[in-house]
């Protein structure tokens, strides 16, 4: 269920009670000493695309994080000031884009897919997350579920709060450059349902079951600690420890998450590109693995792809019209997000 989490930031709509885990603000306030938060360093995946005589980037984001990843790294600062527009799967910030995942879901297909056991299950696992009571309750059934997911990895310090893909794009506007989605909401959510009922609901099952094991909150510590270290091999084989790949409806999740959206995704940064911008383009990073993932690609559509991080960390040169480092400053913290 990791690939979800992307869905559910923007939904996460935590209480404060003594026996939840700390909030983001608290997490970030015992941060601020952090030498690491006031430098940056470098982490996650980052590759150089060339194509006609202009050089794009391509990053592998988290939708998590820790308060202390808040500052980009210099290496990424510097790719960040050497584009013209960052491009993300979707932007979070744009309330018409969202309006598919945040407007009340039919009730009769809540009723129909969240009653009985499975009903009492949810009920207890928002108990569990002191998500306020109701809070989620008029949402689409599979985003009542995903909007938990996000918050497993809170005992962690993990928290959508601190997503990669929202710190850039607050970067990107504090440094006056456009945000562009290369998808839409409706079309993600439509990926997590499978566009059937039967489907829905045996999404809804399997992330019940992780959250209920603890398997989830594991998956999501393994997947960060591996992103924080650059660690590519290590998520190249996140369908052989992920355990999330277990039955045909994981399995036809997962592709429809991942292989069948790469495609979508690798277009739309070729698109910006060959208009003439110079894109920094922030994917998630399971978008990167594979004979389809996102490198591969672009390659065969005439990019010349070289790998920046971890390889080359720290080596590229700065220029004259790369913003301050100042740009990059913590992003504001917000409890919940919609």
């Amino acid at each position: 269920m990791p690939a979800l989490v992307g869905a559910c930031c923007a939904l996460a709509g935590v209480a404060a009670q003594a026996a939840c885990p700390p909030s983001a603000i608290g997490s970030l306030e015992r941060s601020r000493s952090s030498s690491d938060q006031r430098s940056g360093a470098d982490r996650g995946l980052l590759w150089r695309i060339e194509k006609d005589g202009r050089t794009s980037w391509l990053y592998g984001t988290i939708h998590l994080g820790r308060a202390p990843w808040l500052r980009p790294g210099p290496t990424v600062q510097r790719a960040l000031g050497q584009s013209d527009a960052l491009a993300l799967e979707i932007d979070v910030r744009d309330p018409a884009a969202m309006k598919p995942l945040t407007q009340p879901a039919d009730p009769a297909l809540v009723a129909r897919l969240l009653s009985g056991e499975r009903a009492q299950r949810l009920a207890r696992q928002n108990e569990i997350a002191c998500v306020t009571p109701g809070a989620n309750a008029a949402l689409q059934p599979i985003l009542q579920v995903t909007a938990l997911t996000g918050l497993a990895g809170r005992a962690d310090g993990l928290y959508p709060d601190f997503g990669i893909d929202e710190m850039l794009a607050v970067w990107a506007r504090n440094a006056n450059k456009p945000v562009f989605a290369l998808e839409n909401p409706a079309a993600q959510l439509e990926m997590l349902t499978g566009g059937s009922e039967e489907e829905e609901a045996a999404q809804i099952d399997s992330a019940l079951d992780e959250l209920e094991s603890g398997q989830l909150r594991t998956q999501l510590k393994e997947l960060a600690d591996a992103w924080a270290r650059g660690d590519l091999a290590r998520l190249s084989r996140f369908p052989e420890w992920c355990d999330c790949m277990r039955t045909p409806a994981e399995q036809r999740l997962m592709k429809r998450l991942l292989d069948d959206r790469n495609p979508i995704l690798a277009a739309g940064i070729t698109r910006m590109h060959e208009g003439g911008q110079r894109v920094f383009a922030a994917v998630g990073a399971l978008h990167m693995i594979g004979a389809q993932g996102l490198p591969t690609l672009l390659a065969a559509q005439g990019f010349t792809v070289s790998e920046v991080l971890p390889g080359e960390r720290g080596t590229l040169p700065a220029t004259a019209e790369e913003p301050e480092a100042e740009a990059a400053a913590a992003p504001p913290v917000r409890s919940a997000r919609a």
